[in-house]
Parts: structure tokens; sequence; C-alpha cells
């Protein structure tokens, strides 16, 4: 997964149910074992129900520094943001941000798009077929560029990791390949990679691991 750092900072973007947290504690995970001083901050103030919050603990003990809002994993429920959201700009570090996959979460990035211009960037969408808000090709492309829109950055891949949670088998992820496909042609942004948990993976996918709590 390391290679998805092209840049200083990695935004992962996705709706609720995709495994995009899921996907971006495991770029984080590799990131510092790899040696990389790394930083994972939850952005995400769509969905509260479900986000790198609920790791901190396991990722500081592994390394990685968290930048959580401050009101996360207490029954206070109300958008916030991380305070020390400039550490994640500093020369030293290597920063993967958790957000939001609609128009309100490409806001908060809004927020930052001159440090995140100025300290370089890639933009990855994380798509589930399976997932009702992708079940329509259009409607997906729309939001993929409400993204782009309302935050002012683009998009520099697709990462499909399709699944159905614990019904997913391999032949689940093996069907969904066409359909991020053709999503990344509909959209103009291109499929980097399909990622799978090692049951389920074939040549050329992405092995990842379960690591955060189960939403399905």
């Amino acid at each position: 997964m390391i290679r998805l750092f092209k840049h200083k900072i990695v935004i992962i973007c996705g709706h609720f149910g995709t495994g995009k947290t899921n996907i971006a504690v495991n770029l984080a995970l590799s990131a510092a074992k790899t040696g990389y001083n790394t930083i994972i901050a939850d952005l995400d103030i769509v969905n509260p129900y479900f986000r790198t919050a609920d790791n901190a603990r396991a990722l500081n003990s592994l390394g990685v520094t968290t930048l959580i809002p401050p009101y996360a994993n207490t029954n206070v429920d109300i958008p916030s943001l991380p305070p020390a959201m400039q550490t994640v700009f500093s020369d030293d570090n290597y920063a993967i941000l958790d957000v939001g996959g609609n128009a309100e979460g490409g806001t908060v990035l809004g927020l930052y798009q001159d440090d995140l211009i100025k300290s370089g960037y890639d933009m990855y969408y994380v798509f589930n077929a399976y997932r009702p808000e992708n079940l329509d090709p259009d409607l997906s492309v729309q939001s993929l560029k409400s993204i782009e829109i309302s935050s002012g950055l683009k998009f520099s891949g697709i990462i499909n990791n399709s699944n159905l949670g614990a019904e997913t088998s391999r032949e689940t992820v093996l069907s969904s390949v066409e359909k991020a496909k053709k999503f990344a042609s509909l959209s103009e942004v291109p499929l980097v990679m399909t990622t799978a948990f090692e049951q389920n993976a074939t040549k050329n996918m992405v092995i990842i691991k379960d690591i955060t709590k189960k939403i399905f």
C-alpha cells in the first residue's frame, strides 16, 4: 500500500460502508513499518459512527500519531476537527487524512486547500460497488466530482475496496473489478488498486487486514 504515497500527504475519501477508514488505518500502519514518521488525522465529520478515533490507542502503540476531534469517543456528537492539524504539514511527517465521502467532507478539505497544495498530496476515492451510494455509476461520479468541487482538489486515483462485510467471498471481489473499471472510466480517474482480505485476494490485488471495527 505504501505506493499510494507519491507525496507526503495521502487523503482517503469514501462513503460510510466503503471501508475507507480501514484503508486509511492499513496505510498508516504500512507507512509506520516502513519507517515513516506517520500521522493519521480523522477529518470525517460526515459519519461519527465509525472513525479513525476508535483505533487511536492501537495506532499509537504502533508508532502512529493520531489527530482526532476533541469530542471523539465521548457522548458528545457534534461535528468537530482535530486540533494541531498544522503538524500534518511539517516537513518531517507523512500524513493520512481520513475524510467523509461527499461534498460536506470535501468542504473540510477546502479549509486546508492551500497547505495541501503547497505540501503535496494524493487524494484517493474508496469505491465499494455493493454500497447503495455506488449502485448507480452516474451518481457515484457526481459524488466524486462534488468532493473535487467543494475541496478545490483533484483525485489521484480510485481504490476498489468492494466488499459485503462478513459475507464477502473471492467471487464478490472479482465481480467488482469490472464495475470499478467502469466507474474509473466514467470519472476519468484511474483505478490504482483493488484491495481484499487475504482469503479473498487473487493475483494483483493488494492484501489488507481487517483492523477497524466491523460495520455490517
